[in-house]
């Protein structure tokens, strides 16, 4: 049986003259609000068809170099999935150190001959600024999915989506960000995102793991509301949405440097009394003991709902750099 074709009511279609079509998704400096609401409003009805229909044939036989240098099981296979709910097809290169990489080649080599085969290349990297350098090499649309401690705009997309979705706004709220700080490229961009917004920033870091100060400047310059914290006491009762990250072992050259850090915040159902009734905690994933597993079952814990309003926003960006929202 053939899969359903979109609904016609639906802003999709062949729209080469759409203003995302051919367009890299590189940080989210390049965003405005009416980008965003853009994004979520394709998002919700991706959702939506998802819901109905499963998948159909909105990119059919367009394909997708999902290239990482770096280990990823959510980001990638949700790349993998948001494509093939559309009815495309991908190119998985998960392990490139058995690639032409390892050979010698060169970034913008490896991103010129993937675009002889493919549509859109999804990159990660462990070196800042790196998704620029492929985006400046290759004529195919490139969408950065993390680029060392730099940015990863399509999570901050999907974060941001989130929020609207399971509170139904952003202006007006208190968003507390915890863990590592410093290294963490998801709340980066988040805080970049949500500087489009009226609301209020948190700190919550160990005084090794702060927020970077130069991002801290470039959102006073914007007038956000922003506080810096060492525990989380005095910032959670207030706190609409807790972003919570894991301490990266990986950005440490000291070991017992991390050791030190890693367990300085742990939230369960204990911690989370003195939190609002009415609010959510999120987490990019993976977590490594910063989230207690009983605090799972929790209606304001958002997390795994997160990672499904991911899938969402990467249908809707896949379906808008290839001209077909």
């Amino acid at each position: 049986m053939p899969t359903p074709s979109p609904n016609p009511h639906l802003p999709f279609g062949d729209q080469r003259t759409a203003p995302w079509y051919g367009r890299d998704i590189i940080s989210v400096k390049q965003f405005g609000r009416e980008d965003l609401e853009y994004i979520f409003a394709v998002a919700h009805e991706m959702h939506d068809m998802v819901d109905h229909i499963g998948t159909f044939d909105l990119l059919k036989g367009k394909i997708l170099a999902n290239l990482f240098y770096e280990p990823s099981t959510r980001t990638s296979s949700s790349f993998t999935a948001a494509m093939e709910r559309l009815g495309g097809s991908v190119i998985p290169i998960n392990e490139v150190k058995y690639s032409s990489v390892s050979k010698g080649e060169s970034l913008p080599d490896t991103v010129r001959t993937l675009e002889c085969y493919t549509d859109v290349i999804v990159i990660r990297h462990p070196e800042v600024g790196s998704a620029a350098i492929a985006a400046k090499a290759a004529r195919k649309p490139v969408i950065n999915a993390g680029d060392g401690i730099g940015e990863h705009p399509t999570q901050a997309l999907l974060d941001a989506f989130t929020i609207k979705e399971e509170l139904g706004h952003i202006d007006g709220l208190t968003v507390t960000l915890l863990g590592d700080l410093k290294h963490g490229r998801t709340v980066h961009s988040l805080a970049r995102l949500l500087s489009l917004y009226k609301v209020r920033l948190n700190y919550v870091a160990p005084d090794i793991l702060r927020m970077p100060a130069e991002l801290i400047d470039e959102l006073k310059a914007k007038k956000v509301e922003q506080a810096e914290y060492t525990t989380l006491d005095q910032a959670l009762p207030e706190t609409d949405v807790l972003y919570v990250t894991r301490v990266q072992k990986e950005r440490f050259t000291d070991e017992a440097v991390f050791e030190s850090v890693k367990g300085a915040y742990v939230i369960d159902p204990k911690v989370m009394k003195a939190a609002k009734e009415r609010m959510i905690v999120m987490h990019p994933l993976p977590r490594v003991g910063e989230i207690s597993p009983e605090f799972d079952d929790d209606p304001r814990a958002a997390y795994f709902r997160q990672m499904e309003y991911g899938l969402y926003v990467r249908m809707a960006l896949l379906a808008m750099v290839l001209g077909k929202a």
